[in-house]
């Protein structure tokens, strides 16, 4: 069962209510059955059938939450009786209602489209209303990327505890852990999920290649730097085992935290977020790091293709925004080809 699903469910049931009553997510309680029957089985799909992400599982039980609310206000009975003046309806208040920007209506439109095909593959409607919906133009947002030496002061921001520090140990393992998170991060361009799910065995010190599973469970493999090599030997050496519980909390997971538990994915952010101000980079995220690991690739002449392996990306596209960035080597190609430059 989805996380978005069982965090919806209520603790307790009334024998009288039977089982379906039961299984009823506590947010439908006003809206009819129905809704409920199609939120559990739509999201047991897309988890199961589509092998969605955790993290994506909850943007759809979000938007589904939208959408069904919404319907019902319309007098809708099912979303199933939904018609295309709903669904355009819908969409037209999502900005004026909850200021969501232009990518969040996107998904929010994916997830629309998904669940009505989903229905037609059932059987349950004839007619996708959602077929009547028009993606939005967007504008493709630049993404921040740091030089070098930006890159190189962040990995050097952190320092070690002052003596006669509290939990000096423990402190300095915490430090050791960091500097790993941040080496790994731009070493292999992770998303900040990647990074907090690194299983303990992930990465092969001898070969020097890392095994990371990303969006859907994709699997790809990725080099590691020497640089990231040596941080992460001495996180394993003298940071871990200081932060290691003998009762197996760690489940398993390369990086836990202060408790000798996984560490989240909130937690990777916190952990950049902090070493970024201390080096005078404040708007630093995971994500900055995974872009500067991109762009500084394409800069050393990588091959678009090859970058698009080690990101994981499914489709090039996605790629190909970071050609526009070097903008050092466009005036390059610009003053070496063009007739007047």
């Amino acid at each position: 069962m989805p996380r978005a699903v069982a965090r919806s469910l209520p603790r307790t049931s009334s024998p009288t209510r039977g089982r379906r009553a039961a299984l009823r997510p506590a947010w439908t309680a006003d809206l009819p059955l129905s809704f409920a029957d199609h939120y559990r089985s739509f999201l047991a799909f897309i988890r199961v059938e589509c092998g969605l992400a955790p993290l994506t599982l909850d943007a759809y039980s979000r938007d589904l939450r939208d959408l069904f609310a919404d319907l019902h206000a319309r007098g809708r009975g099912s979303p199933a009786a939904a018609t295309a003046d709903d669904l355009i309806g819908h969409f037209a208040g999502l900005k004026s209602r909850r200021g969501l920007a232009a990518t969040s209506v996107t998904r929010h439109l994916a997830t629309v489209k998904v669940f009505y095909r989903w229905l037609v593959s059932r059987g349950e409607i004839s007619v996708n209303p959602a077929d009547a919906l028009d993606q939005p133009v967007r504008w493709k947002r630049l993404p921040d990327v740091l030089s070098p030496s930006r890159v190189a002061a962040l990995m050097n921001a952190p320092r070690p505890p002052e003596p006669g520090a509290k939990n000096l140990a423990r402190t300095r393992a915490l430090h050791l852990r960091d500097r790993a998170v941040l080496e790994l991060i731009y070493a292999c361009g992770l998303r900040a999920s990647e990074a907090a799910s690194l299983p303990l065995d992930a990465i092969r010190t001898a070969s020097r290649i890392a095994l990371i599973s990303g969006k859907g469970q994709r699997q790809r493999l990725v080099p590691v730097g020497k640089p990231a090599l040596a941080a992460l030997r001495a996180y394993l050496a003298r940071g871990r085992p200081v932060l290691l519980r003998p009762d197996g909390r760690d489940r398993g997971r390369l990086l836990i935290s202060h408790t000798g538990r996984p560490i989240e994915r909130v937690v990777v952010w916190q952990i950049v977020k902090r070493h970024a101000r201390a080096s005078g980079a404040p708007a630093a995220h995971p994500h900055t790091l995974r872009h500067s690991f991109a762009t500084h690739l394409l800069i050393g002449g990588a091959d678009l293709r090859v970058v698009q392996e080690l990101l994981g990306h499914s489709d090039i596209a996605t790629t190909q925004i970071y050609t526009h960035v070097d903008r050092s080597r466009l005036k390059d190609v610009h003053r070496r080809f063009h007739p007047r430059p």
